[in-house]
């Protein structure tokens, strides 16, 4: 019995040492987890030392920061409102500008590029100032040239990407990534008392609505004691808001009211929260900052002046959101929301889809069999043309022959009778030439006769 004991006890011993041993091994080095058919996504691991692709973030600095930077701006409103002036005071430097008449005939883009670097970072900066907007008697279509160029700079960028041999690397991005809007402070703002005189008995209130010219409410003065009120009849320009409207799916618009300075501050932020109200009636979309506290500053109002007080206007605030905190963010909205929106929609308006039962492959051979088709269409309809105006120039050359064949007909019968006519006349006179001739003769016979008998 004891032996037997002893026996069960030395069998126990090694058996309870394996499963401790097991027990350490499992905390040591866990198992791996059985993964059924249904998990696909990656395995997560732990690094037992350091790799170094850690490092990927200071690569991607080093690589942007040799290959440089570039930043498109559109400087959109009306003449004079100082747009060249708030660029150099922006960029604390002075660019080419040359100011620009009133009396141009229409809307004009120039842009201008230019290099500049900070420490070891070099930007390409692209100003593109529209000349000559607002300029004009009729207005109706002043947003028109503006939205071709910028459809034109996101047409050259998608056929770069549409290359065989693609340079995207080197390529200069043209695409604006960021529309300072100018809005003009005069002409909103009614708050003010007007001075009651005997030659005016009305106030012009302009009220601007979303049509092609602007309206004129005419309040008489007696009822303008406390022209406060009328804010609520002071909106922004049909303009400002047609032009916006047309341009907020493609570029990131950022309001400013240029020379603030002309406006009181109680003025200023009322006109701010009326334009803002008036934007969101419109459904007008302007640039949403990252956080809410930075939306909340827009519109921006800007002096326009070399000289900047941030506790008279925006321009310390406008700049940090504008380049130094947000500036890679409007760059990646342009390339992510409008410049992919412009994008699906010219491949869509090309036949593709993103259809996952047709690969790429079978999408163009299905368009290039339908322009094909098409154009064996269009082959046939000019042949068909071809044939009838051949033979409708047949039939016309055919009754001109008819025509040709009648007159000739009609010139042939008449060159007979003048000929005939001829020979007749010919015949006449030869007749009587003969008969002359006879005569002749015989006179001639008679005088000889005569001669000889006087002899």
């Amino acid at each position: 019995m004891e032996h037997g004991k002893t026996l069960k006890e030395g069998l126990k011993k090694p058996y309870r040492q394996n499963i401790k041993m097991a027990a350490t091994d499992v905390q040591r080095a866990p198992a791996p987890a059985v993964r059924t058919s249904s998990q696909t996504g990656p395995r997560n691991l732990n690094l037992t030392g350091h790799v170094g692709f850690d490092s990927l973030p200071d690569q991607l600095v080093n690589k942007s920061v040799a290959q440089g930077f570039c930043f498109n701006i559109l400087c959109l409103g009306e003449t004079g409102l100082g747009k060249s002036t708030l660029m150099d005071t922006l960029f604390n430097t002075h660019f080419d500008s040359t100011p620009s008449t009133h009396d141009l005939p229409g809307v004009k883009l120039k842009a201008n590029t230019y290099e500049l670097q900070e420490s070891n970072v070099r930007l390409k900066l692209r100003i593109v100032d529209s000349v000559g907007f607002g300029d004009q008697i009729n207005k109706e279509e002043s947003w028109k040239s503006i939205v071709d160029y910028i459809d034109n700079q996101f047409e050259v960028f998608l056929s770069e990407e549409l290359k065989i041999k693609r340079s995207l690397f080197n390529y200069h991005d043209s695409r604006i990534h960021a529309c300072l809007y100018f809005v003009a402070p005069t002409g909103h703002s009614c708050n003010q008392t007007p001075k009651k005189t005997h030659y005016f008995h009305y106030v012009t209130v302009h009220v601007h609505v979303l049509m092609k010219s602007d309206k004129q409410l005419h309040v008489p003065v007696s009822q303008c004691n406390d022209l406060s009120g009328f804010i609520g009849h002071c909106r922004l320009k049909a303009l400002d808001l047609v032009t916006m409207k047309k341009l907020d799916n493609k570029i990131n618009i950022i309001p400013i009211i240029a020379k603030s300075d002309t406006i009181t501050k109680a003025e200023l932020q009322k006109f701010k929260a009326k334009i803002m109200a008036e934007l969101k009636s419109n459904g007008v979309n302007i640039y949403s900052f990252p956080t809410d506290d930075q939306t909340g500053h827009l519109p921006f109002a800007c002096v326009g002046s070399s000289d900047e007080n941030e506790n008279h206007c925006d321009f310390v605030k406008l700049r940090e959101m504008l380049i130094r905190t947000n500036m890679e963010d409007l760059r990646e909205t342009t390339h992510s929301q409008h410049y992919e929106l412009y994008r699906r929609h010219k491949l869509e308006n090309m036949g593709f889809s993103d259809n996952e039962s047709k690969s790429l492959s079978e999408t163009y051979e299905q368009k290039r069999q339908e322009h094909i088709t098409e154009l064996q269409k269009k082959e046939e309809e000019m042949r068909q043309t071809f044939v009838i105006k051949v033979k409708e120039k047949e039939a016309e050359l055919k009754e001109a022959e008819k025509e040709l064949h009648s007159s000739f007909d009609s010139l042939k019968r008449q060159h007979g009778d003048q000929k005939k006519k001829i020979e007749d006349s010919r015949k006449r006179l030869e007749d009587e030439m003969n008969l002359f001739n006879q005569r002749k003769a015989q006179y001639q016979a008679q005088q000889s006769t005569l001669g000889k008998k006087k002899k």
